[in-house]
């Protein structure tokens, strides 16, 4: 039930965000509290638009955080460590009820340190668990020092932070599990997804560098399976600010995608997809909520790919495959990523295959092992922050 009071002293929030995808999980958050306590309520923080939109004045526009590769952050690195220190020191100064880092955990995760060692009274709450389950597990233990409490975007995160010994984590869903009928087909989209040519859903990447590591295998995988003899429609999705990449990786390509741009069109190609090859990352739980079987790669630079496998400690990086309990979609990494072994496996899932169905066996029960109840996720996300505040009773 919702409460609205507009008298007494107004709670004060502050939220750092410093991703697009944080940004969006944040005003969500910001939506409900609002909800939630009215006029008593004010919020501070870093955000972009999203939040912006719901009330907060960012301390810094997040583009100034949208650095890719190992090479850039060293190059900024003396502005990102400025911008962490500003960012603590304006949670210490603000002496708000709660502090809610959402995602990033390189950035907000040193924010919440310093905080939590200068103003030990201020509840911390961590949106967004680090990928502590796939590799670096030893973060969860220390996450206890700085973090009241976790929400987790994925159903198997809460028994990770129990095994791991880590601050109490919740599971209260993720966004995608709002957005099912947009990603599953009408009736008439489930015959052009059922009819021939197939559509193949080609997605490299949402951002520049993937771009530049995947289309060329990408490229090279469907005209492997053209001259193969498979018939496919091929469609790439992207977003507005990766057209310049996307055509500057198209030109070594043979066989020409259409191109569809933003989320609309992009949900819309969901929804008529026979089969899809994705850089593998959320978009695989994406193509699994929308019923879609799949090919998933990565690669990475050198350096990047070095350090990440020889730290993983999970049997797949599919988020697909972990939210489903079954090594389901094949993934191809590194020097796995050739047309010469891509090629065959899309050709399986295009096909009424043994992988196809057991893909689309394991998807089925999705929104069941996703389900959050009657509650969406931003609402449980509140109740949280809400029973955290309560609980810290701290003097004003």
């Amino acid at each position: 039930m919702q409460t609205r009071p507009t008298t007494g002293v107004a709670r004060k929030i502050f939220l750092v965000a410093t991703e697009e995808s944080g940004d969006r999980l944040g005003a969500n958050l910001m939506k409900v509290l609002r909800q939630r306590l009215g006029d008593a309520v004010r919020f501070e923080g870093v955000g972009g638009q999203a939040m912006a939109r719901e009330g907060l004045a960012s301390l810094f526009p997040i583009e100034e955080l949208s650095i890719v590769g190992l090479a850039a952050v060293v190059g900024q690195l003396p502005k990102i460590l400025r911008l962490i220190r500003d960012t603590a020191r304006a949670v210490v100064d603000a002496a708000p009820d709660i502090l809610v880092i959402i995602d990033s955990p390189d950035f907000t995760h040193r924010v919440a340190r310093r905080v939590r060692a200068r103003a030990p009274l201020i509840p911390i709450i961590d949106y967004v668990s680090p990928s502590v389950w796939a590799w670096r597990p030893g973060r969860a233990r220390a996450m206890r020092g700085y973090v009241d409490h976790v929400l987790a975007l994925l159903p198997f995160e809460p028994e990770a932070y129990r095994s791991l010994h880590g601050p109490p984590c919740s599971y209260v869903g993720h966004p995608l599990i709002e957005q099912i009928g947009q990603l599953r087909p009408g009736v008439e989209e489930q015959r052009r997804r059922e009819a021939s040519p197939p559509v193949l859903l080609v997605l490299p990447g949402s951002r520049r560098s993937e771009i530049r590591h995947h289309m060329a295998a990408f490229g090279a995988a469907l005209e492997r399976l053209r001259a193969d003899g498979v018939a496919f429609e091929p469609v790439l999705a992207t977003m507005p600010h990766l057209q310049e990449a996307v055509a500057e990786g198209l030109k070594g390509w043979t066989v020409a995608p259409r191109i569809v741009i933003g989320e609309q069109e992009k949900r819309a190609a969901f929804r008529i997809a026979r089969a899809a090859l994705a850089k593998s990352g959320t978009v695989t739980l994406e193509l699994a909520i929308s019923g879609v079987p799949m090919v998933t790669a990565y690669r990475a630079g050198a350096i990047e790919a070095w350090i990440v496998q020889r730290a993983i400690q999970v049997p797949s990086v599919i988020l697909a495959n972990l939210v489903v309990g079954q090594n389901v979609v094949p993934e191809f990494l590194q020097q796995d990523c050739t047309a010469e072994k891509l090629a065959p496996a899309l050709a399986e899932v295009l096909s009424d295959s043994a992988l196809r169905r057991r893909q689309v066996e394991a998807f089925a029960g999705i929104d069941k092992l996703m389900s959050t109840g009657s509650q969406p996720p931003s609402v449980r996300a509140a109740d949280i922050v809400l029973a955290t505040m309560r609980k810290a009773r701290r003097p004003r």
